[in-house]
């Protein structure tokens, strides 16, 4: 009898002792609003990390609105790394409340924003030409877009992730040091896709989302969006006249946005639509990829 309570006291320690061991090897959670975060935390932390994604794929940063489900598991994240994506401001004091022990990190917090370029034709009795409103429409959170920008923000995640796992600060400054090289050579293959171009050339896009980026190569964003709404028929039909004008042949946009607009656009004046994506998860394949397509309708 004594030998079966010895056995069972030891089998009880074991157990015990594997869960503790299993707990400890598991990785931390943190949480990220938009696919291309996950891209950057998992190149610093490896298998160091779960990472949760707050905004589902195929869905609008602008307007989400998280699922309780996703709320709920909050309380499991030490770090939500915050990317001044427009719902944050709605849901972020939400989000602390649900886990106040959770640490948000401002990955934009040093970063000088842009403002969001709106495009407007001002129609007069015979002049139809394209200015840039100058007026206050909003800052440009799409600061993912930017090679550049992106080592800023992958330093702020680096340190973030040190104050909580401050075991493997070796590894995450190893990994650091090899997302930058790898940061570099992109902007490198970047700049040798535009070198050809000149400065300010013009692609037309439906939401301003490259603003960053072709402030990075010297080239121009021109969208079809007008002050984030969509423009009235006036102003469509002005667009279309421009449009021919500059003999556009493609006009980018973006799965999350309504296509209805460039669609009539493309149709009246035989550009092609082109599908760019910004919320990506592989963010290095993904910027590769839309810098030709870009350098394509670039006029």
């Amino acid at each position: 009898m004594k030998s079966k309570n010895i056995f069972a006291i030891v089998f009880l320690f074991l157990a015990l002792f594997v869960f503790q061991v299993v707990q400890a090897g598991e990785p931390c959670q943190v949480t990220v609003s938009i696919l291309p975060q996950k891209f950057f935390v998992n190149k610093i932390a490896g298998d160091l990390v779960k990472v949760s994604v707050m905004v589902a794929p195929g869905s609008n940063p602008a307007t989400y609105e998280p699922r309780p489900t996703q709320m709920k598991a909050l309380i499991h994240s030490k770090i939500y790394f915050a990317v001044g994506a427009p719902f944050e401001k709605a849901w972020l004091n939400k989000i602390i409340k649900v886990s106040p022990g959770i640490q948000v990190v401002h990955t934009d917090q040093i970063i000088r924003k842009r403002r969001m370029d709106s495009n407007y034709l001002d129609i007069t009795a015979q002049v139809k030409k394209q200015k840039t409103c100058k007026q206050d429409t909003g800052l440009d959170p799409h600061i993912w877009l930017s090679p550049p920008l992106v080592k800023i923000q992958g330093s702020i995640i680096k340190a973030a992730l040190i104050t909580i796992d401050p075991a493997n600060k070796e590894t995450y400054e190893h990994n650091f040091k090899i997302f930058q090289t790898e940061i570099d050579m992109l902007d490198s293959n970047i700049r040798k896709i535009f070198e050809s171009r000149s400065a300010g050339a013009e692609f037309i896009v439906f939401h301003p989302c490259w603003g960053y980026f072709a402030d990075a190569y010297g080239i121009k964003q021109v969208p079809i969006e007008i002050e984030g709404k969509e423009p009235s028929a006036t102003k469509m039909a002005a667009f279309i006249n421009y449009a021919r004008s500059k003999k556009i042949r493609f006009i980018l946009i973006q799965p999350q946005f309504p296509t209805k607009d460039a669609e009539t656009i493309a149709k009246e004046t035989g550009a092609q639509i082109v599908v760019a994506d910004p919320l990506a998860e592989d963010w290095m394949k993904n910027l590769s990829e839309v810098a030709v397509k870009i350098n394509r309708a670039l006029n």
